[in-house]
């Protein structure tokens, strides 16, 4: 009867639920259960496990550049890292408040991987989030625009509670790409919240945007709310590599 029960809850694809018997089953507990406490156990298993795979298929679907998490950040004093502006981030109230965040910083020094730590955090306390790289995106949207779907894209960056643009202003931007970024904006502001992390300076946006105008617009709806970071220091792939041979050295 056991065996046939577990079948039908894979089946239905209980799988909590599934585990939660069987476990039940291989290894009773030390006080019987009541028909209530037994349904809420179950139910529970089951509850528990679907919020497990919903937060995992989120992060996947984020497609986060890095495995990271706070816990991987370099606080080092020549990094100038605010810890508890960090912190307030990971908390992502600024999520709430449909805050922007600009993560600037030279090559190397940790941008992306902080973009995805707080992502994922974001992922974890169970919103949306889409992770990409800058150019890549609108190249995306530039060919869907050709057979008319670029809409349905936009609509979908727009449902996400938070978007990362990395990588943001390392190719300049045409006419094309300022008035997808300009939609992307637009949509977007004062209701969801948008990273973008850049090697670039936010006072040099304006020249890699190009067209004043349209620099204007867009600029002025992310910069006077946004949360900036700026990483100092030399770079953490440098830094790596060093230290990697360094230990190959020793093993030598």
């Amino acid at each position: 009867m056991n065996k046939d029960t577990l079948k039908k809850m894979g089946d239905m694809r209980l799988y909590g639920m599934q585990t939660a018997f069987k476990t039940f089953v291989e290894l009773p507990p030390a006080v019987d259960f009541t028909n209530d406490e037994m349904a809420q156990y179950l139910v529970q298993n089951e509850w528990d496990d679907r919020k497990h795979r919903s937060l995992q298929r989120n992060i996947k679907t984020a497609k986060f550049r890095y495995v990271a998490d706070i816990d991987g950040v370099d606080f080092s004093n020549n990094r100038e890292l605010d810890k508890n502006q960090i912190d307030r981030l990971f908390t992502c109230d600024f999520i709430k408040k449909g805050q922007d965040v600009f993560i600037t910083g030279s090559t190397g020094t940790g941008k992306s991987y902080l973009a995805s730590a707080i992502g994922r955090q974001a992922c974890l306390l169970g919103f949306k989030v889409y992770y990409t790289n800058t150019a890549k995106l609108l190249s995306i949207l530039k060919m869907a625009k050709a057979d008319g779907s670029h809409l349905r894209e936009l609509a979908r960056i727009e449902k996400q509670d938070l978007l990362i643009l990395d990588d943001f202003g390392i190719q300049s931007f045409d006419a094309s790409g300022r008035a997808l970024l300009m939609d992307i904006v637009e949509d977007r502001h004062s209701k969801h919240s948008t990273i973008i992390a850049s090697q670039v300076p936010v006072k040099n946006w304006y020249d890699v945007i190009g067209e004043q105008t349209v620099a204007d617009a867009i600029l002025d709806r992310l910069v006077h709310q946004s949360v900036r970071v700026e990483l100092k220091g030399e770079s953490m792939r440098k830094l790596r590599k060093e230290i990697n041979a360094e230990e190959t050295e020793k093993i030598n």
